[in-house]
């Protein structure tokens, strides 16, 4: 079977910087996979090169079976997205936000509010269906926005930080959700995530990225063995990203990161 998600010698340049350098990754179909590394590592940019937000200056992917070059169409009906940043419109309910994003995904209008009350009954939202989302927890919006980036049944999720600012039980309740898509859908999905226990608990591999390369490739306990004995995967980062506090300040985490991340963690609740 050939991989819901491949890219060969995938490359993206800014100017002088190489944020994505030559990466070759498969990902396959049914697989949750956690793609990690520091601020600055080029995961971010990785995702918009796959979803086609952004063209790669050399190389190529496909993601569900698609050429991100030449059917960006067929990869962009194919895929969904939950960005780091709040994506639903406070303003609107839940089920007005699942309704736009059904306009949006072109679904047939006979099928739009059966697929909307299903939507809502597998993220646990039934009973805030009709509530402004502003008045919603942090964790009822990511729900929400899964829920909205699922309506249109995509073979591909990208998730990038999917639980960023929510508190330890909005994280674990997301978790499981997100492994419900994978179990009753078999959607194959990759998140990227600072929180080593949750591609730990969720992702049956992981790749760790650092100054644009993939260092390191296999299951959470493959490389927290091969950081060292009694090593979980918190060490397994440092190990093969090397990011000390020193190589971090140069290479991520700038201002601008850390005001996106706490700018988004605020206004999660």
């Amino acid at each position: 079977m050939a991989p819901a998600i491949a890219t060969r010698e995938l490359t993206r340049r800014f100017d002088a910087l190489v944020a994505v350098n030559a990466l070759n990754l498969d990902v396959q179909a049914g697989e949750v996979f956690g793609l990690l590394g520091p601020n600055g590592a080029g995961k971010t940019t990785t995702i918009k090169m796959l979803i086609t937000l952004l063209p790669p200056s050399s190389g190529t992917a496909s993601v569900a079976g698609h050429d991100i070059l030449h059917e960006p169409r067929l990869v962009r009906r194919s895929i969904g997205y939950v960005p780091q940043l709040l994506s639903s419109d406070g303003a609107l309910s839940a089920r007005e936000n699942l309704m736009t994003s059904a306009r949006l995904y072109h679904l047939p209008g006979a099928d739009r509010s059966a697929r909307i009350e299903e939507a809502l009954e597998f993220m646990g939202l039934e009973s805030s269906a009709d509530r402004l989302v502003r008045t919603f927890s942090g964790g009822m919006i990511r729900r929400l926005e899964i829920a909205q980036a699922m309506l249109h049944r995509p073979e591909v999720l990208f998730l990038d930080e999917p639980t960023v600012g929510l508190d330890p039980t909005a994280r674990k309740a997301v978790w499981g959700h997100i492994r419900g898509l994978r179990e009753a859908e078999g959607t194959t999905i990759l998140l990227t995530t600072h929180y080593m226990d949750e591609a730990a608990e969720l992702c049956g591999r992981v790749g760790f990225m650092h100054l644009g390369k993939l260092v390191a490739l296999g299951t959470p306990a493959e490389l927290s063995a091969q950081a060292g004995p009694g090593k979980d995967l918190d060490d397994a980062f440092t190990y093969f990203t090397g990011s000390g506090l020193d190589e971090a300040g140069e290479q991520g985490g700038q201002f601008r990161d850390v005001s996106r991340t706490r700018r988004t963690a605020r206004r999660l609740g």
